[in-house]
This record gives structure tokens, sequence and C-alpha cells, in this order.
């Protein structure tokens, strides 16, 4: 009946269960309620200026004692700052969507700070495991924001079977029946975006919250019309509208959000075009993708912090379909590992 696993160990949390980084929600109120849970929150620093990431982290350390972690842009500008910044507050864990480079890694890991790249295929998790990394969070196709075209419970046996570092489940879970199912398949545990998206301490306006419950399983969309590579986001009537428009007006907008990101995250030109070129040789993508790629923070924006369904997009894993409710993170957690446990109970029951 025990779930203490490996990351429990690793990561200095009490439960197998991460909060995701997502961009314009992970702030420091939902990380660290998430830390005082006792499992591991993650700061979303892509949409932070440095300085802005720079007080983050302080408000979560006033906050709880505990261990959390950080997302980074291994192609940021200032990526080497941040993963300096990371060291000097003794942050636990530092995450990462694209994956770091090996430098990158060694200096984190020798500061003693855990490595966990998100990965959405098995060659990438074989890679950075052989990298040195400490974890690797496997991100299915039913999980939202970027995503691949291999279902969690195909794309979770094969990266588990392919390396020998902790595998953390992602893309589908939001309860403890998921928590048990990804440990059944090897994973060290599960890590979650949309669920903790919906509780209490996510700065998401109500409103948003409530166009979300109200969704379907059926209700989101993949689509690359967002920023030149598969996205999952909530249907709505922009985003149908963002679905079948031509570069003639896609360009434009993404070239006018480009220039709004830039003021909003104080990023120079050189380092816009160094992250565009990162993003083109990572993800192999043409450079009107990458132009494309500059819409994604602002259309995030406008959707999760404006509230702006006219205007902005959603990312949501599946999962927003069997959501129902908007609890506390405590009592969120909680309940996952009540219901673990009790699932545990009834499969030992089976004759």
């Amino acid at each position: 009946m025990n779930l203490h696993t490996p990351i429990c160990d690793r990561f200095g949390i009490e439960v197998p269960i991460v909060q995701t980084g997502m961009g314009w929600v992970a702030g420091a109120r939902l990380v660290s309620a998430t830390a005082n849970a006792g499992a591991l929150g993650i700061l979303a620093s892509a949409t932070m200026t440095f300085e802005q990431l720079t007080r983050a982290i302080g408000e979560v350390k006033a906050r709880t004692d505990r261990p959390f972690g950080v997302n980074l842009r291994a192609d940021a500008e200032d990526a080497d700052a941040r993963v300096e910044l990371l060291i000097r507050e003794q942050v636990m864990v530092a995450s990462f969507a694209l994956a770091p480079s090996e430098r990158q890694i060694k200096t984190l890991k020798d500061a003693g700070v855990c490595v966990v790249p998100s990965i959405g295929a098995r060659r990438h998790a074989e890679k950075v495991a052989a990298w040195g990394v400490d974890a690797v969070i496997v991100q299915g196709g039913e999980g939202g924001g970027h995503t691949g075209p291999v279902a969690t419970t195909l794309l979770l046996p094969q990266v588990v079977d392919a390396v020998d570092i902790p595998v953390i489940a992602a893309g589908g879970f939001f309860d403890g029946r998921g928590l048990v199912a990804a440990l059944a398949y090897g994973a060290a545990g599960v890590a979650m975006g949309t669920r903790f998206l919906l509780t209490q301490e996510s700065t998401v306006p109500d409103a948003v919250k409530r166009y979300y419950l109200e969704r379907t399983v059926a209700d989101t969309v993949v689509t690359s019309k967002i920023d030149g590579v598969p996205h999952r986001v909530l249907r709505t009537d922009f985003v149908d509208e963002l679905d079948h428009a031509s570069s003639v007006t896609a360009i434009p907008r993404a070239i006018r959000n480009a220039f709004a990101f830039k003021k909003l995250s104080a990023t120079s030109w050189r380092g816009m075009l160094r992250e565009g070129r990162a993003l083109k040789a990572e993800s192999n993508l043409k450079w009107s993708q990458v132009v494309l790629a500059a819409n994604t923070p602002m259309l995030l924006r406008a959707g999760l912090v404006e509230g702006r369904l006219d205007a902005g997009v959603l990312s949501s894993g599946q999962v927003a379909g069997v959501i129902d409710d908007l609890p506390t993170v405590a009592e969120l957690i909680a309940r996952i590992m009540s219901e673990a446990q009790e699932t545990l109970k009834r499969l030992s029951e089976l004759q």
C-alpha cells in the first residue's frame, strides 16, 4: 500500500504527484499550495521576466519551506542567468519543455539541482537520459498544450522500458485510479496540468474555469495554426477561426503578438531571433512556423489571464471533460491519494 516512489526521495516530496509549469498559470500561489500539500509544484518561468522570476521564487519560499521546481526554456536569451538563479536560490528541480543542453544539465546537477525535461517520444527520453538527467516527464497525446500523436498508454510503457531513470507520466491523469494505473505501467508518479489549473489556488479567471468545467472530452482540438506545431486547446469560436485562417491573416497577427511579447518579456530582438533559431533546429520547423510560434504566449495570456474567449486560447488536456469541481490543492491531493489507496485495496482483494 506504500505509494512512496523514487521521485519522493529524489525531490524531497511526500506524494508522487507533480504540478506542471503551465505558462501564465503556475505562479507562486499555486506552486506553494502544491508544495505545502506534499507534491512538487513547478513555477512557469517562460512567461516571466528575470526579475519576475526572482520575485516569484522569493514569494514561494516565503509561503513554504518545502521543495519546488522551476520550468526553464533552454533556448532563452538569459537561460544561463536563470540557471544560476536556481542554483543560488537552492531550487530543488529544474524542468524543461525543450531538451536542455548537456552543459546546462551538468551545471545544474553539479550544484545539486535535479533536471527533469518533458518529452513526447521514446528517442527523446533516451537522448536526455544518456546526458544524465534525473527523471523525465512523459506526456501522451491526451495532454494539453504542445502534444504528440501517441497516447499515454502506449508511450509510457515504451519509455519505461527504454530508460533506467524515474519516469513521470503526464497526459490524461486527474484522480487516484490514474495514479495507480501509471505506477502499474512502471512510472514513478504522475504530472498534471489541467487538473491543477482547475483548483481554487489557480489564478485563472473564474469565468474561464467555469468554461472549462462545462466542456466534454470531445471539446478539445489539436491544431497547428496557433504556433506551427500540434497544440491541444479547448475548442472556441476563436480557435475555429484560427484553424481556418490563411497565412495572409495568421502571419501578421503573429508578428503583432511577437512585438507585444517582446515588450512584455523585455527580450531583445537578438534574443528572440536566437530563440527562434533554436526552436527551428529543435523541432525541425519552417521559418513561417517559427513566426507563428510568437503567437503562443500572447494568445495564452489573453485566454488564461485576461479571460478573453474571443481573442485568446486555452490550453487543455482532454481530462477537462471529466473534471466537475474546483477543490483546493490540498483537498485535491488528499483525495487522489485516498482514491489510490482504495484502488490498491480493491485490487489486493481480487482472487
